[in-house]
């Protein structure tokens, strides 16, 4: 991976760039909030061609990369892919292995990025799934994801005080967390989103897996796998749980009687679902309408 190119970290027209002095870096890990996560450089890299890194032992920072347009590419641990829009590369800090990453020539990438450090990052950046192997996250809503950093970025540009420093570390709690849902979010028209919208659309019904598998042109097992992995459940669980929800809002929001609300979610038997409610919500259906909420 060598090549004068991969040494063009920054230069690029109309970027954006903030480096918070180490010194302030240190000082902010031995702090109550940020010692837990803290912002420690960003940017912004419109159309950086030529752009590239190249770490022979990683880095202490985990580096977070959002390609907004164009293309570019990333070698972690051994494995090297292409990265294109709406893509967060996610590389792990601290773990010593050599990663290298830059723009496509043909099409170079634009990119917003962070670095981040603390306690609470590893364990966030557990919950996204991403390791040296695996370190891109599919993107649904990546211009939700390019506001939050416009917004680390403007605040340390304008300074860099403990106070702008929690602030910050706020909003990269909020952005790694999202990172967290995106990779565990369906992509679109994938069988397992087409499935989940199949469920929603059919609350006050009932399904069985292997006619959802069959409309979504699965197999029975590939199918229970998907939900397993991405809710923590099977099929019929998911639904169930999407019935329960739609029966707390017709709780809280209308005059339905109890009996009326079980049908309206394909229970129309008021006891099976009485039991059925109470089973997941530790209360009856009439004491959690009584409940004083908000």
């Amino acid at each position: 991976m060598k090549g004068a190119w991969l040494e063009r970290a920054t230069g690029f027209v109309n970027q954006r760039l903030v480096v918070v002095p180490r010194p302030l870096i240190r000082e902010a890990l031995t702090r109550p909030i940020t010692r837990r996560l803290v912002v420690t450089d960003a940017g912004a890299f419109p159309v950086a061609k030529e752009h590239g890194r190249h770490r022979p032992e990683g880095a202490n920072e985990t580096i977070v990369i959002l390609c907004v347009a164009g293309a570019g590419w990333v070698e972690s641990g051994g494995f090297r892919v292409d990265v294109t829009k709406s893509t967060a590369v996610v590389l792990p800090g601290g773990t010593g292995l050599a990663h290298s990453y830059g723009a496509s020539i043909e099409d170079p990438w634009t990119i917003w990025w962070c670095h981040v450090l603390g306690s609470d990052v590893a364990e966030l950046i557990g919950e996204s799934g991403v390791s040296p192997e695996r370190p891109l996250i599919p993107l649904v809503a990546i211009d939700r994801l390019t506001a939050m950093l416009d917004e680390i970025i403007t605040a340390l540009e304008r300074d860099q005080s403990p106070a702008r420093l929690v602030a910050t570390a706020g909003m990269a709690w909020k952005l790694l967390a999202t990172l967290a849902v995106e990779r565990r979010l369906p992509e679109q028209g994938s069988p397992l989103q087409r499935a989940m919208k199949f469920l929603e659309d059919r609350v006050d019904g009932s399904i069985r897996l292997p006619d959802l598998a069959k409309v979504v042109g699965v197999s029975s097992s590939q199918l229970s796998k998907l939900f397993k992995d991405a809710t923590g459940g099977g099929v019929l669980a998911h639904h169930a749980a999407l019935k329960m929800a739609r029966a707390r809002l017709l709780l809280d929001t209308t005059d339905l009687t109890i009996a009326e609300v079980g049908r309206e979610i394909g229970l129309n038997d008021q006891f099976y679902f009485s039991r059925q409610f109470t089973r997941m919500h530790g209360v009856s259906p009439r004491a959690y309408r009584a409940e004083g909420k908000g």
